[in-house]
């Protein structure tokens, strides 16, 4: 690591080695006949995206997928050219932009199968579009009634060369939640409106439903393709899962801060905004230099665990925006030594996980909400 990465007020330190053995692990889980499709949405749940997918790509992944046509396009910008998946379309986006790119472009209704068809028309080129099935989740995608429609249309359209059907896919609601009864109607759901996709003329390329879950518990889901998400970040997708380590995985991203002040106090010495905590008697406290514009969750003031000194302590009192304080019990710490967040846990770290249960949240969105303002550091390259 550099003197300057080392000297940072904070760093989220992302572990490209790391992401290619969960990948590497991932692909071994699946098995040779399924492709592996990384998910890079959210700048790579907070750990970005170019970085990220270049390094899924080298570990073996074949496919990317990203929720905008944005965040895709710029992934072409950087001159990455796997086959690439965006989903989350709004009427009047950039339907030519993503034919030029050769994105997948998902279609779930017909406003996006008519947007995407005058693309076409004004492009001179076929658009590569994957329909999307709404099997119970209730999010995206199109409902059983209305998918004899979608299906003809776009059948349609193929047939006068202005789009190409390329893939049939959704996603699970519970997928986290094993033996939940939606996962089996969920999957029958999804085979029936594969069936007839396919009885009416639908060849695609990629069949798929399984997101980071799914891809670890449930082999039945794999079709042609799964979607890991979070779990190639070594994150578990919920604790009923299976931690991270139980499918050979490991955290990506280890988050640090440099302590910036540590002073003595007297008993009854409030700290932060709104004096939660007060000093039970004399001690030192040690200011980390992070907060809630970096994405600490403001719901774990008082409760998220930080390693500093060799000791896992507690945030005391409120988390500020820029800031938060540690009660370091008089123990002596100097400014400058590193105020551990989270990472793999290898030294007594906290976990993102620990993070989650902290801020009674998922560890999805701990890593996720990690802000542009804190630097990323790049190891293993």
């Amino acid at each position: 690591m550099s003197e300057t990465a080392q000297t940072l007020r904070a760093r989220a330190e992302i572990d490209l080695g790391a992401l290619r053995a969960n990948v590497r692990a991932l692909r071994g889980r699946v098995g040779t006949d399924v492709q592996v499709m990384g998910v890079v949405k959210a700048d790579a749940y907070g750990h970005g995206a170019v970085p990220c997918a270049r390094a899924a790509l080298e570990a073996g992944a074949t496919w990317l997928g990203t929720a905008t046509p944005h965040e895709a396009l710029a992934l072409r910008a950087a001159g990455i050219d796997a086959p690439l998946l965006c989903w989350l379309w709004t009427p009047g986006g950039p339907w030519d932009e993503g034919i030029l790119a050769d994105l997948d472009m998902g279609v779930s209704g017909m406003w996006a199968l008519r947007e995407v068809t005058e693309a076409a028309r004004r492009t001179a080129r076929p658009a590569r579009v994957q329909l999307k099935a709404d099997t119970g989740l209730g999010r995206n995608g199109c409902q059983p009634a209305d998918w004899p429609r979608l299906v003809g249309e776009a059948l349609a359209a193929q047939a006068r060369g202005l789009v190409k059907v390329t893939g049939v896919w959704s996603h699970f609601a519970c997928a986290d939640e094993p033996g939940h009864p939606s996962i089996g109607a969920q999957l029958e759901t999804f085979h029936e409106m594969l069936t007839y996709a396919e009885k009416e003329g639908v060849d695609p390329e990629v069949r798929h439903m399984a997101n980071s879950p799914a891809t670890l518990t449930l082999p039945e889901t794999y079709f042609d393709l799964v979607r890991p998400g979070i779990a190639m970040y070594g994150v578990s997708p919920g604790p009923e899962v299976g931690s991270p380590a139980d499918f050979g995985l490991r955290p990506v991203m280890r988050l640090v801060g440099s302590v910036a002040l540590v002073k003595d106090v007297p008993p009854g010495h409030g700290v932060s905004y709104g004096h939660h905590y007060v000093t039970e008697g004399p001690t030192t406290l040690g200011l980390v230099p992070l907060g809630y514009a970096d994405g600490v969750p403001r719901h774990a003031s008082g409760r998220g665990p930080v390693l500093v000194g060799g000791k896992v302590r507690t945030v005391a009192g409120r988390v500020a925006m820029d800031q938060f304080v540690v009660d370091l019990g008089g123990d002596v710490v100097e400014p400058g030594a590193q105020a551990v967040l989270f990472g793999a846990g290898d030294h007594g770290e906290p976990t993102a996980e620990d993070w989650a249960r902290a801020a009674d949240t998922i560890a999805y969105e701990i890593v996720t909400r990690i802000g542009s303002r804190v630097p990323r550091v790049y190891l293993n390259e």
